[in-house]
C-alpha cells in the first residue's frame, strides 16, 4: 500500500514511497492451449503469495486481437523478485507433472519478460 509522506503537491518522491517494480511475463498461447493455461495458474494459486516482498498479481487474458496472456506481478523491490525467481518459481518450473509422468509440456509458445518501476500510482478517492 502507498504511504502518503508529506504535503501533496510535494514532488512524487518525497510525498510517497513506492519503491515497488513490476514484472509482466508475456506469455504467447495459442487458442488450443489457452484453457490449459488457465488452468495450471488457477492449480498453482497462491503459489507466489507468500514470498517476501511479494504484493500483486494479476494474469490477464487477451480479448481481442492478439494471442498473449500477461501475467502480471508487483514486487517490493528487484531483489524480492530475483529471490522468488531463484528459489520458489524455479522449483515450480522444474518439477515434474504427478509422480512418475512426464513433465507436461508448456501452453505458452513464447516469453517475453518485461520490467518496470511505478513511479507514480492512483487509489480511488474516499466518497
Amino acid at each position: 500500500m502507498v504511504q502518503i509522506r508529506g504535503p501533496v503537491g510535494a514532488p512524487f518522491d518525497e510525498r510517497c514511497h513506492v519503491p515497488s517494480v513490476v514484472k509482466i511475463n508475456v506469455l504467447t498461447v495459442p487458442a488450443d492451449q489457452r484453457e490449459t493455461l488457465e488452468k495450471r495458474f488457477a492449480h498453482r494459486a497462491h503459489a507466489v503469495e507468500s514470498s517476501d516482498g511479494f504484493e500483486w498479481f494479476e494474469l490477464l487474458r487477451p480479448v481481442e486481437g492478439t494471442d498473449s496472456y500477461l501475467v502480471y506481478t508487483r514486487w517490493r523491490d528487484e531483489e524480492s523478485f530475483q529471490a522468488w525467481m531463484e528459489g520458489p518459481m524455479q522449483a515450480a518450473h522444474q518439477g515434474s507433472g504427478e509422480e512418475g509422468a512426464e513433465k507436461p509440456k508448456p501452453a505458452a509458445s513464447g516469453s517475453t519478460l518485461w520490467s518496470f518501476e511505478v513511479v507514480q500510482q492512483a487509489e480511488p478517492k474516499n466518497a
